[in-house]
């Protein structure tokens, strides 16, 4: 791995390399760390788990039916809706007791419009009094909700959803922000505005008073100002980044960006845009990557007992997007857990891996399963969440073909799979961007900690409220993936100092004569969304 940061260039000499690592980072950070794949706990007897690799969905058993049944380890179906998702599942219970899911209800907007019924666009709002029969009660349809992409948000603390308009590349970034804390079965809309200026992805201030706008295709990185969300106001934008999806820290003086340009992890100090500071000084704090980066996806911050950590996730497999045709060679980024103890020299701990991630299972027979090769699909990780930010008992990630997948990380230097869901899947797939097959888990989840219950979305089959079974919290021990063998990944014992790589694209003058246009007087508001109408 290589850590960028404070600038220490006599790091590059190997010997002191070595010394500054013992000096500087806890004794786990000198060794091997594994690779993969990440051991399993047995199944209880409820299960019905996957009868061969870890996280495979063979042809032949979607062609004979098995497939048909779902695959689960210690997890239990409890409620489910609708027949799509998308890539975020929120969970808020309001002012008045109402409990509520929000999700976007499509991988990539129009396609959804098939049948051509407004009910069936937007980001769908669902009454969950009753977790085994959700009922949808409002569809979100304005700019942003129409196409949020990766970036549907809710800030607990203030009842605000909000999302950014944005595309697989990028859009123009509308930023809508409905309020929920009332009722949230009907949330109102506060603004509609093209602050965000390119959307893709999105991040939340913890007092929710800030909104991070990223895009990655267009190098745009916006912070809008929500302290009155009916009336937004752009406080910073830069271009030196290629962002993905980001997190702020507890105390909102840190911005953990998956960043795609490095690739990897950028921690930014946002302690001027936090004090609401318009166009303030944001300096690089460090830069992170690791061997087996290959699309960073996000970066989850968390404590344990006190110290801070990142989940991080990468997307897909390297070089997805840049060259044609599937390559069983490319590295599958996965997950990790990162240290940010001393958040100027961040490190890896852990990896979280499926045995399909694995380059001999990716060269095998799996090659021939319903998706695998897709460039937009494929056996490899998307997104993860934590169900609380202190202490948490464990890791929740969408692993697209391979569906809802739960580590335990009790032990942060040795996770285990404690339990996955996979939903049932057939012959006849929705037939979609030429896919005809396979699962599709693309969203981070949400968590019901009272119930152990997590709800994500799968975008062929709808929304699922998923229980963690007494199985998955057994004191079994965590046994090795049924895989082919993998051998360890080695890191590197000595940091090297690498070239700031994160300088970006600068915006087209057009768009800068544009976004000023917009931004004039502290910010456009279209008049036909700015109105308070509850949905």
């Amino acid at each position: 791995m290589a850590v960028i940061g404070h600038a220490v260039r006599w790091l590059r000499i190997p010997g002191l390399a070595a010394l500054a690592l013992l000096l500087t980072t806890p004794a786990q950070a000198t060794g091997t760390i594994y690779n993969g794949p990440t051991p399993q706990l047995p199944c209880d007897s409820q299960s019905l788990p996957e009868t061969g690799v870890q996280g495979r969905v063979p042809k032949a058993e979607v062609d004979n039916g098995r497939a048909a049944r779902g695959y689960r380890c210690n997890t239990a179906l409890v409620g489910q809706q609708g027949n799509s998702g998308g890539f975020r599942v929120e969970r808020y219970i309001d002012a008045a007791g109402h409990e509520c899911a929000f999700y976007d209800s499509t991988l990539l907007f129009p396609t959804n419009l098939k049948n051509g019924a407004s009910s069936e666009i937007g980001v769908y709002v669902l009454d969950m009094t009753d977790h085994a029969h959700p009922v949808f009660t409002a569809n979100l349809t304005t700019p942003a909700m129409l196409s949020p992409h990766e970036s549907l948000r809710l800030n607990q603390k203030r009842g605000l959803l909000a999302a950014d308009m944005g595309y697989p590349t990028f859009n123009p970034g509308f930023v809508d922000v409905y309020d929920v804390s009332q009722d949230c079965r009907h949330p109102v809309l506060d603004s509609s505005t093209p602050l965000g200026i390119l959307g893709h992805e999105s991040a939340f201030s913890p007092d929710g008073t800030v909104f991070y706008v990223s895009s990655t295709g267009g190098h745009t990185l916006a912070a809008v100002d929500l302290t009155n969300p009916q009336v937004p106001n752009l406080l910073w934008l830069t271009t030196n980044y290629s962002p993905h999806g980001m997190s702020v820290s507890d105390n909102g003086k840190r911005l953990y960006i998956a960043d795609t340009g490095l690739p990897g992890l950028i921690i930014l100090d946002v302690s001027g845009v936090n004090a609401h500071q318009l166009n303030p000084s944001v300096p690089v704090v460090s830069q992170l990557t690791w061997p087996e980066v290959s699309i960073p996806q996000n970066a989850i911050p968390f404590s344990e007992k006190g110290h801070p950590y990142v989940a991080e996730v990468d997307e897909y497999s390297k070089g997805t997007g840049q060259s044609s045709g599937y390559n069983p060679d490319a590295s599958v980024g996965a997950a990790r857990i990162i240290d940010i103890g001393d958040d100027t020299h961040p490190f890896v701990v852990s990896n979280m891996r499926l045995a399909v991630n694995q380059g001999a299972a990716r060269a095998g027979d799996q090659q021939n399963d319903y998706g695998a090769t897709s460039p937009v699909q494929g056996y490899a990780g998307h997104y993860c969440n934590v169900p609380t930010e202190v202490d948490p008992k464990y890791v929740a990630c969408s692993f697209i073909m391979s569906g809802l997948r739960v580590f335990n990380i009790e032990n942060l230097t040795r996770p285990y799979e404690m339990a996955y869901f996979n939903a049932p899947s057939t012959a006849a797939s929705p037939a979609y961007l030429g896919i005809n097959g396979g699962n599709f888990a693309m969203s981070a989840p949400a968590f019901d900690t009272s119930r152990n219950e997590i709800w994500y979305s799968d975008g062929f089959w709808g929304f699922y409220v998923v229980k963690l079974t007494a199985g998955a919290f057994s004191h079994g021990t965590p046994r090795s993936a049924n895989a082919a063998p993998a051998s360890a990944a080695s890191v590197a014992a000595a940091t090297t100092s690498l070239p700031n790589t994160a300088g970006g694209l600068p915006l087209a003058p057009g768009l800068l004569v544009l976004a000023g246009a917009l931004i004039v007087g502290g910010g456009w508001i279209l008049p036909g969304w700015r109105r308070r109408t509850r949905v």
